[in-house]
């Protein structure tokens, strides 16, 4: 395609018509020449918004660049509602290639029941593959806001699902073959299919129902950087029992044959949450069929430990997420 503004030709055919989802809260929406949205509070409600891109897959990339939008928005309590949607394409983009991405973009908001508000789509030589930055857009009652910043010493450590499970579906697509010709096709089409678990809107829901002091989805740097931030943000320090993170057989075999670190492996789908009375939360999310489990503690001080039995190890400064590894 030509460098530039995607066509208006091309908006119309294989954007704005993959647009179907409407909130009554959106007063003004994606449309030719729009550079604005605009939406509906009621009394008493805050705005909450996010923003992030998707850089590290091609595949699935406009699935996982609302899933990761609605997971941020998610973890501060708050209601989804509309994204803005920013589409950098390289020249040898095709139409099919941005209908099939729009197609993504719009199933994963039906399901969410959330708007593409509105947006900019251009091709530019500035990629080599296409790239999404997404600004999510929520609402919460202001009493239920919930931030990373709210862990307190003495509370309980928790997080939810597995670790890692973002990361190995990530890996099992982009290098499906090349896993093909060490482990079984039904291991493979496991570790792809764990896309299913991406969301966490039902436990942040019932958290803060619950009343949960912290929450921070575990994406980029895996859940070693996200204990790192939650407690950096909280002015706490940290014990954390390393058997207890709970992470798949399939992430494991597949960390190991490429030689990765799974604790530094992208990990959206895994809420990682701080508060009181964290072991009766884990019965509530378990009954609701989210597996959970408490982790550790929030303690006095800057120290952040991981025991592995009797040795004891400090978590270090987030790094770069182990999956970009396997682009090298």
């Amino acid at each position: 395609m030509k460098v530039g503004k995607v066509s208006e030709t091309i908006l119309k055919r294989s954007i704005f018509k993959q647009i179907r989802t409407r909130r009554d809260e959106v007063l003004l929406g994606a449309g030719v020449g729009e550079d604005c949205a605009a939406m509906r509070l009621e009394p008493g409600e805050i705005f909450v918004i996010s923003t992030d891109p998707i850089t590290g897959t091609v595949k699935d990339v406009g699935t996982l660049a609302i899933q990761v939008t609605i997971n941020d928005l998610a973890s501060s309590g708050a209601e989804p509602v509309g994204v803005m949607l920013t589409v950098l394409l390289p020249e040898a983009v095709t139409e099919e290639d941005i209908k099939k991405m729009m197609a993504q973009v719009e199933e994963a908001c039906a399901k969410a029941r959330i708007q593409v508000m509105g947006g900019h789509t251009e091709v530019t030589r500035a990629v080599n593959q296409p790239v999404i930055s997404v600004t999510g857009v929520g609402k919460a009652r202001e009493e239920r806001l919930v931030s990373t910043a709210g862990a307190r010493v003495g509370q309980d450590i928790l997080v939810t699902k597995w670790i890692g499970i973002e990361g190995t579906s990530i890996i099992a697509k982009e290098k499906e073959e090349e896993l093909l010709g060490r482990f079984s096709r039904s291991f493979v089409d496991t570790a792809k299919n764990f896309d299913r678990y991406l969301s966490v809107l039902p436990e942040a829901m019932l958290a803060s129902d619950f009343g949960i002091s912290a929450m921070h989805d575990v994406t980029e740097g895996g859940i070693y950087g996200a204990l790192w931030e939650l407690a950096e943000a909280s002015g706490i320090g940290l014990e954390i029992d390393l058997k207890a993170i709970p992470i798949r057989q399939e992430t494991v075999e597949i960390c190991e044959y490429f030689g990765l670190n799974p604790y530094y492996l992208i990990s959206s789908g895994c809420m990682l949450m701080a508060g009181d009375r964290g072991h009766d939360l884990v019965r509530e999310l378990k009954k609701a069929g989210i597996p959970a489990a408490v982790i550790g503690k929030a303690v006095e001080g800057k120290a952040k430990r991981v025991m592995n039995g009797e040795e004891e190890a400090f978590l270090e400064r987030p790094r770069a997420d182990e999956l970009y590894k396997i682009y090298q």
